[in-house]
């Protein structure tokens, strides 16, 4: 096959989560294409087996280039009914259905909500069904070890990923030995977790339940040392190495909040780096310790997801009032209010461009892929410093927790930036500007350097409070300047397809994958579609009024209610058809084909 799609699926106990991750580095380490999928449940302890309690995750791998995790998955491993119930609409026609039938008990089935037992009442003669007895499969296999019945429920998912691998001819030994590092001081868990791995491998060959068995071959990479890595990790590496180049310590004030919490504990892992991690008692807590960093001379971030945002709006405006360096991360979610914390969504650019009282704009960026999470991070800091601004980053949760293989950068291809602070002098101005409009950058405890700051409005040159309303223009119109002229500090807006469109599909952010493979699709069928992704929003391209010029027809899609579309009517003056979805999933292929062959 050139590539395949697998959901494992299951309560949020039952390692499915794991089990992916296993199966996803594995298979970059043979050298495929990877693009992944983790969906977790929202509730923290949702009911075993009850459907809001599912949890998910498919990875899509490939012998050539690939840039979402599937549409409809091939095969679908379902632990319990409730992970049937929540999961099988999505399976192809004619996909693979692996079952674990010891979970359809009555009691299980009455938690999923089924009135019959699916397994016999031929709901699923569509497609290639195999119920197994995992539950008691995996107990055989590691009744040697003599743990507990509920400590060997737990090796089940270990089982069914054996059974995987032989499927999809897959090496072990990825997975044995992670199991040896894993579980090294419990042995017996250790060793239950080898035998069920090893068992559900065996199961499969020597059974013969499936009628063939399938290889996808390595993909045609660029040449390189790859690492399999997800947007969140590759963020904090961003933010590492933003630091290593500037030469200054990292300090990040955060408080935990999905899907943006493992940033901060990939960030906390590194301390040896110079970085500094503060949990806060509180997001507001958390981004004024950042204004004080970044006044204190240090690249300063915060990150949350979009709740902690409002949160921090006040801050962030004295940040902006203060023409301090200060990377804001927003990981979005599905909204408004509390809202899915563990879905997806696109909904608060809006937010981020005058989510503040006043005039009081803020730099957007948006990365596309969990690679480019590394590559923003580095470049959010770079602006930052150099134009003494606030930067908002917005990833969302899809591309936060989805990897994909990562080609680890020559250190002389890393982008140079160099940080500039104010030196002692007399007669300092801390509001005079360079020729970028930025402000000196006055590390406290330089002599001579001494100024008064806050959220009053300063004075131009000076510093000092004003009222004066010719200043108080004269400043605000300094601050938007400034950020609109990084539109000559930025690449232009590429365009992708077909070179003879007449049709631009446009897009932002983590929906890029999807976009970028509906073009695809839609050349090959012969038709005449380009594709545009904005990853610079505030401001946009330098060449944006151009390019959107040139087409007949503009397509806008994104996953909220039209965020990208009203920035592009308002500052362009364009006509869209668009696409908007909010389901707290991220948009499939297919939805964006029949969107096009309908128009």
């Amino acid at each position: 096959m050139e590539s395949a799609t697998i959901r494992f699926s299951g309560d949020s106990g039952d390692g499915m989560q794991l089990t992916g991750t296993q199966f996803t580095n594995t298979s970059a380490n043979f050298g495929n294409d990877i693009s992944t999928f983790p969906d977790f449940p929202a509730e923290i302890r949702a009911p075993a087996g009850t459907v809001p309690g599912v949890s998910g995750f498919q990875i899509n791998f490939s012998t050539h280039d690939i840039h979402t995790p599937g549409d409809r998955p091939n095969v679908l491993v379902a632990m319990n009914p409730a992970a049937l119930k929540a999961n099988v609409a999505d399976l192809e026609d004619g996909g693979l259905l692996l079952i674990n039938s010891d979970a359809f008990t009555k009691v299980n089935l009455k938690k999923a909500e089924y009135e019959v037992n699916p397994l016999e009442d031929g709901s699923l003669d569509r497609f290639r069904l195999i119920p197994m007895a995992l539950t008691e499969l995996t107990h055989r296999a590691v009744e040697p070890t003599g743990i507990s019945k509920k400590e060997a429920d737990r090796c089940k998912n270990f089982f069914a990923l054996g059974i995987m691998y032989y499927l999809f001819d897959r090496n072990l030994e990825l997975s044995l030995t992670w199991i040896d590092k894993k579980f090294g001081k419990v042995p017996d868990i250790k060793e239950a977790n080898r035998l069920a791995l090893l068992a559900g491998y065996n199961f499969a060959d020597t059974t013969e339940i499936f009628a063939d068995a399938y290889q996808v071959p390595a993909a045609n990479l660029k040449k390189g040392n790859y690492r399999s890595l997800t947007g969140n990790q590759a963020v904090a590496m961003g933010f590492i190495t933003a630091s290593k180049l500037a030469g200054r310590p990292l300090f990040y004030g955060s408080y935990p909040i999905t899907p943006a919490s493992d940033v901060l504990h990939e960030l906390a892992r590194h301390r040896h780096f110079g970085v500094q991690t503060f949990q806060a008692e509180d997001e507001i807590a958390a981004v004024c310790a950042a204004i004080g960093a970044a006044y204190g001379g240090h690249l300063a971030l915060t990150g949350t997801s979009g709740p902690g945002i409002c949160l921090k709006a006040e801050a962030i405006n004295l940040a902006v009032m203060t023409e301090l360096p200060l990377v804001i991360l927003n990981v979005q979610r599905a909204g408004p209010s509390t809202g899915m914390p563990t879905k997806t969504e696109q909904s608060d650019l809006l937010q981020a461009m005058y989510g503040r009282n006043g005039s009081s704009p803020c730099v957007v960026l948006a990365p596309a892929t969990p690679g480019e999470c590394f590559t923003f991070a580095i470049e959010a800091f770079r602006l930052a410093t150099k134009y003494m601004v606030p930067v908002f980053l917005l990833s969302d949760g899809y591309i936060a927790n989805g990897a994909e293989p990562w080609r680890i950068p020559n250190e002389a291809d890393l982008p140079k930036f160099e940080i500039t602070y104010a030196e002692s002098q007399e007669n300092f101005q801390p509001y005079s500007r360079n020729n970028h409009l930025a402000r000196p950058w006055a590390v406290p405890g330089t002599p001579g350097l001494e100024h008064r700051i806050g959220g009053l409005e300063k004075a131009h040159l000076s510093g000092n409070v004003s009222y004066d309303p010719g200043n108080h223009q004269l400043m605000t119109d300094y601050r938007a300047m400034k950020v609109r002229n990084i539109r000559e500090d930025i690449p232009g807006l590429e365009i992708y397809g077909d070179p003879e469109a007449e049709t631009l599909l446009v897009g932002w952010g983590g929906t890029y994958g999807a976009l970028f493979t509906a073009v695809q699709n839609q050349n090959k069928q012969g038709k005449k579609v380009a594709g545009a992704h904005f990853r610079y929003i505030n401001p946009f391209p330098a060449n944006t009024a151009e390019v959107l010029a040139r087409y007949k027809r503009i397509v806008v899609a994104e996953l909220n209610e039209g965020q990208l579309d009203f920035l592009l009517k308002a500052q362009f003056n364009i006509q869209t058809h668009t696409l908007f979805k909010v389901q707290g999933k991220p948009f499939m292929v297919r939805e964006i084909i029949d969107f096009l062959n309908a128009l």
